[in-house]
Formats: C-alpha cells, sequence, structure tokens
C-alpha cells in the first residue's frame, strides 16, 4: 500500500492532509474545561502553575502572539496544531532509524488514527500535546544512546535536553528514565553505562530544564508537588482498576489500536529473540504501563495517564504493518481506509453533539463542557454587565471559572471562589486585593441557593440576570446571575501561597 512513491512523500501527505482536517475540528469544536483554564496561563505568566508545569503556557502564548494577540479557538490551538505535525515526523523518524522509512510511515500513520493523539493531544491547549512530542524526542535520543551509539557521551547530550522539555511539558515525564534503567538492567551489554558519565549527565540537564518548576514550588509552599503527589498517595483497593484503566485506554487510542498494539506486543514476544531496540522501546513502555495499572489498584485514575505507555509501541507496530502492507497491500489498504472511516465517523458525532445537542443524554451529556460557553460571554455583554467598573466575575468551580473567563476573552477579571479546590486561581492575586470591589456570580444549572455561602463576604446579593445558555439555537443549561456588592472581607482559600512568582 503507498500513498505516494516513496515514504517521504507519504509522509508529507500525511502530515499536510491531517493537518488541515485538524484545524478544521479545533476551529470547530468548543473549549475543554482544562483548555479553557489553560488559557489562563497566559494571562498570568508564571515560572510554573499550580497544575502544571509552564510549557503549556509558552506554547499558548507563542499562537496567540503569532496571532497578532486575537484571542479564539483557532489562536489558542495553533502551537498544538502545529507540535503535532512535529510529533508525527519525530514518530517517523525514530521508527525509521531502526525499522525502515515504510515502518516509519506507518507507526506515524497509526499515531493520527488513534483519537487521543490526533484528536486532543494534537489540536487541543492541553499538556499532552508538547509532552508527546518531547516523550518521542526523549525516546529517540535514548535510542541512539542505549543501542546506537552506547560508546559516545554526546547522545546523552540530547536526552538531557528532550527530557528536559517533556518535564516542564507533564509531570508524568518523570518516569521516562524509568524505563531507560530497566533495559540497562536486563541488557547485560548495556550494564556498563552505569559507570559511564553519559547517563548523569543527561540527568543533570534534565533537572536542570526542571528548575523553573521548583523554583515556583519554594515561592508557594510547594504546593504543585503537594497536590500531586496527594492524587498519587490516596489508596483504597479497587479490584475494577485495571479493567476500568484496559478499557479506558482502549477507548481513548480506539479499539482497533489498542488491539492492533496489543498484538503487536504479544507477536513480537513470542517471535525470535529480541534485538536490542525492540527491548528497549518494551521496556519504555513497561514501566508507566506497569506504574498506572499498580496505581489503579488503589486509586481512580485519569485514562489519558497511561497513555504515555504505549507511544514506544507505536514503532513496533509501525514496522508490524510495513511488513503487512508488503504481503497483503490490498488488505492493508482497506484495513487503514475503515479505520480512517471510523475516526472520521467519531469525529462528526463529537461534533455534532458539541454544537447542536443531537441526542438526548438522560444524565450527563458527555459533551456538555464543549457547548454553549460562548452565548453567556455575549449574554453577559449584551446586558451591559461587562463594563462595570471596579466589578470582577466569578463561580464557584475553577474549570466554570476558566470557561467563563475565556468566553469573555478575560476582558474582566474571573476568579474562583472555593475553599476546597481552587486550582490556580488561589495563586494569581491575593484575597485582599478584590475587597472592597463588587463581584458578578454566575451560578449554573438552577442552583438558586449558591450565592448564600457569599453573604458574609459580600454586603448584599442580588439577582440581576436569568437566561439560557445557548447550544445550535436551543436553550441548554440555565445560568443565573447574582450581583454581589462590596466585598467585605478576603475570601479564604485552603492552599498556602507564599508569594507571587510570576515570570
Amino acid at each position: 500500500m503507498t500513498f505516494a512513491n516513496n515514504p517521504r512523500r507519504a509522509l508529507a501527505v500525511l502530515i499536510l492532509g491531517t493537518f488541515v482536517v485538524r484545524v478544521l475540528w479545533a476551529a470547530l469544536v468548543g473549549t475543554g474545561n482544562d483548555e479553557a483554564y489553560n488559557f489562563l496561563y497566559t494571562v498570568y505568566p508564571a515560572w510554573s502553575y499550580f497544575d502544571h508545569p509552564p510549557m503549556t503556557m509558552w506554547i499558548s502564548k507563542v499562537g496567540l502572539f503569532v496571532f497578532g494577540g486575537w484571542v479564539d479557538l483557532l489562536s489558542l490551538r495553533s502551537g498544538y496544531l502545529l507540535l503535532f505535525a512535529g510529533s508525527t515526523w519525530a514518530l517517523f523518524r525514530l521508527t525509521s532509524r531502526w525499522y525502515g522509512e515504510w515502518a516509519g510511515f506507518y507507526a506515524a500513520l497509526a499515531l493520527n488514527l488513534s483519537a487521543f493523539y490526533t484528536a486532543a493531544a494534537g489540536a487541543f491547549a492541553l499538556p499532552d500535546g508538547p509532552f508527546l512530542f518531547f516523550t518521542l524526542l526523549t525516546f529517540w535520543a535514548l535510542s541512539e544512546a542505549l543501542v546506537g551509539s552506547p560508546e559516545r557521551v554526546r547522545p546523552w547530550v540530547w536526552v538531557g535536553l528532550a527530557w528536559a522539555g517533556a518535564l516542564v511539558s507533564k509531570y508524568h515525564a518523570v518516569l521516562l528514565p524509568a524505563g531507560a534503567l530497566l533495559y540497562i538492567v536486563v541488557t547485560p551489554s548495556a550494564r556498563r553505562l552505569l559507570r559511564s558519565p553519559g547517563p548523569y549527565l543527561a540527568t543533570a540537564i534534565g533537572l536542570l530544564g526542571f528548575a523553573p518548576v521548583v523554583l515556583w514550588n519554594t515561592q508557594n509552599g510547594w504546593a504543585s508537588f503537594a497536590f500531586q503527589g496527594g492524587r498519587a498517595l490516596e489508596w483504597k483497593f479497587r479490584w475494577s482498576g485495571p479493567l476500568v484503566v484496559m478499557l479506558g485506554t482502549m477507548a481513548f487510542l480506539l479499539p482497533w489500536i489498542w488491539l492492533a498494539l496489543a498484538k503487536t506486543v504479544v507477536v513480537r514476544l513470542r517471535g525470535p529473540a529480541l534485538a536490542n531496540i525492540d527491548r528497549l522501546l518494551l521496556c519504555l513502555a513497561s514501566v508507566p504501563l506497569a506504574f498506572f495499572l499498580v496505581l489503579s489498584c488503589g486509586r481512580g485514575i485519569l485514562m489519558h495517564w497511561p497513555l504515555v505507555g504505549f507511544v514506544p509501541l507505536f514503532c513496533l507496530l509501525g514496522q508490524r504493518w510495513a511488513v503487512l502492507a508488503e504481503a497483503q497491500p490490498i488488505r492493508m489498504r482497506r484495513h487503514v481506509t475503515g479505520m480512517a472511516f471510523g475516526v472520521m465517523a467519531a469525529a462528526l458525532l463529537v461534533l455534532a453533539q458539541a454544537r447542536f445537542g443531537v441526542v438526548s443524554f438522560p444524565s450527563r451529556d458527555p459533551c456538555w463542557e464543549f457547548s454553549g460557553w460562548d452565548s453567556i460571554g455575549a449574554e453577559l455583554q449584551a446586558r451591559g454587565l461587562m463594563d462595570q467598573p471596579n466589578t470582577f466575575l466569578f463561580t464557584s468551580c475553577w474549570d466554570d471559572s476558566g470557561q467563563l473567563a475565556f468566553s469573555v476573552r478575560n476582558r474582566a477579571p474571573v476568579l474562583c471562589y472555593n475553599t476546597g479546590d481552587a486550582r490556580g486561581f488561589a495563586f494569581w492575586s491575593r484575597p485582599e486585593d478584590w475587597v472592597g470591589k463588587d463581584g458578578l456570580f454566575v451560578s449554573l444549572d438552577d442552583n438558586a441557593y449558591a450565592p448564600v455561602q457569599f453573604q458574609a463576604y459580600f454586603q448584599s446579593i442580588e439577582l440581576v440576570a436569568d437566561f439560557q445558555m445557548i447550544r445550535g439555537g436551543n436553550p441548554f443549561r440555565h445560568v443565573r446571575v447574582f450581583r454581589c456588592t462590596h466585598q467585605v472581607q478576603p475570601f479564604p482559600f485552603t492552599y498556602t501561597r507564599v508569594t507571587s512568582s510570576r515570570a
């Protein structure tokens, strides 16, 4: 099966074609909760953040700068769209180095046929996009340092630089060296590397690159480390955890990609003796997969967390698909075409539901967070509520506050008043900054008693607006806006805040 006369041309067609599709996707699907919240990173530049390292802010900033400061879905997401094209190229180069260029092309194709990577990490303003890119660069550099040129120190410099990029993208990057260490332990010929300066040089470079995150935490009571560490340490045995992880990762990758990756591992392990590069890729995959599988036995985890463990397996899948394509080109063409149509169909269903709500769900709509928020910003502007001096907007949920801030394009300050979980809002201003000012509390979904919790902090509270969020021209969710006049005391947060850390 060929899309062009050679694999490099095929790769160019793949990158360009999927880029156009992802641009359309990014321009039409509304912001998710995390994305809207991450937008505020660009409003409050800092060395790091309560939830994530700073790479998300840097990538978003670049996109907004290229678009001249225009804040919109496409400008916010533009850097991530380009970065996924880079990830496709990096996977091609990594796989080509060891299995040939057609294997590299098929590995890149498989990545672009996986739902989470092409539709979320490849198009949305999330830390997973840059994390994927720098993870692939780290794996590529590790393959040279451990397999290609184990006698040289220079490849370890690239390992350290790539790992530093991964570390300032997402905390999951701490698991990457463990896969390399496992490979050294199980490969007798590689154990001598522990006596060479290379691994320690790479570690030092990576940790030096991680310094901005450490600096922010020293200035803010180690809040980020405490938050992320606490999420991992909470433990209560859950026998169903591994099953949930398996089904969740299957849904995020799409079943046919998940099964193809799993089958590839089985075929490789049942085959002849593993080459060193095969062993390295399996080690890099096994550590995060095993870690999150064990973690799921004791606490609930987000289903995209283990996906980093599948990334090295795309190289092996690319090699297997290249062999199949040469032996059975017609079958392979039909197989890939079917998967591509499956991805497009799934994307169209999500888009239709997010924009028009074509299906009524008895409980929570799965596209709830992508729908209707811009209508709130437009309604607040039309009612003149955005132009009042010394007035801020707020909600009681950090994700709602993020969505609200993006819907009004941060034309007015947006806060989150929640004593238990205000996330970054607890660090982006001081509680006393808002004393003496008025607040507009935005409450969703018929929670008539929501403003009662704030009565002690304002002189008076009154309902000033009552309207419907709109999706596809139809009412979607009920919105109430309460004017909270003259804040009389600071609203407390539970997170320890030592000082501001703006960069």
